[in-house]
């Protein structure tokens, strides 16, 4: 999923900015949208959400004969691009948040917002040039994926008809290792090398008998404790050739893939493939 944030004040033009540009992606895939609400509540006291949250609800979804809607307590913008991520969506749109690590369009003078990929003055109106030419920026933003996507893209494979199953592997960071508390890791990638390598992996992979479909997503950046790292899904005409070939692909990325991991615990910092050089 392809995801780009536009940030401005109020009034500089977002909205109409964003149904232009929702309308450009469409012709490439599904789009989604998230919106900063602010301090709104949008579920009013009389509202039965309202009641059922103060029962204890955690969730609320309602359903029309056409239409559905959820109200969710403590999720966070990147709890909201994962379940659009779940459910295969090709594009996110996401208004505000501009503190954000999210790539951005900012319309006006607005300052302080980090990643910002272009700036666009308030007094330029939406136009098909603009337009296509901010799809184009979101095409080329890198993609993120959830496991629950892969999976999804994996079925959408025709020969998933051949398919006896689908095996999953996820590596998560580990936050107890003996006496030792690791609270995040952080990795960088030496691209574009690592992306061919996890490409050349991939497509190897492929070609053992039986194999039908090899997806790999590997995560960059601050990564916390038990969240995820790596991803792979792999779809197999018999059951067991899947766990042969996810080890062959966890190891593999593991030794070949140019991708540096730091970690973080309660006493230091540390590049790991410099300690494992020493």
């Amino acid at each position: 999923m392809k995801v780009i944030s536009v940030v401005g004040y109020k009034k500089s033009g977002k909205s109409a900015l964003i149904s232009a540009l929702v309308r450009q992606l469409s012709g490439f895939g599904t789009v989604g949208t998230v919106k900063h609400m602010g301090e709104e509540y949008l579920n009013p006291e009389e509202m039965d959400t309202r009641r059922h949250f103060g029962a204890g609800a955690d969730i609320f979804i309602g359903i029309t004969g056409s239409e559905l809607v959820s109200f969710a307590r403590n999720y966070s913008l990147e709890d909201a691009l994962d379940m659009l991520c779940d459910r295969g969506i090709d594009f996110a749109v996401v208004e505000g948040f501009k503190e954000s690590s999210l790539p951005k369009i900012v319309l006006g003078d607005l300052e302080e917002a980090s990643n910002v990929v272009i700036r666009i003055p308030e007094d330029i109106g939406p136009n098909e040039e603009l337009t296509a030419s901010l799809a184009g920026i979101t095409l080329a933003q890198p993609d993120r994926y959830t496991l629950e996507a892969l999976i999804k893209k994996v079925r959408k494979n025709p020969n998933i008809r051949k398919a006896g199953a689908i095996g999953t592997f996820s590596g998560i960071v580990r936050e107890l290792s003996g006496d030792t508390k690791t609270s995040r890791l952080e990795f960088e990638k030496y691209e574009p090398e690592a992306s061919k390598v996890l490409d050349r992996i991939r497509d190897e992979i492929k070609l053992k008998e039986g194999i039908l479909e090899v997806l790999i997503h590997h995560k960059t950046g601050v990564i916390e404790a038990g969240e995820g790292i790596v991803y792979i899904v792999i779809a197999s005409v018999q059951r067991t050739e899947i766990f042969p070939a996810l080890s062959e692909a966890i190891e593999r990325i593991k030794a070949e893939a140019p991708i540096w991991k730091k970690e973080f615990t309660e006493k230091e910092e540390f590049w790991v493939h410099d300690r494992e050089k020493t």
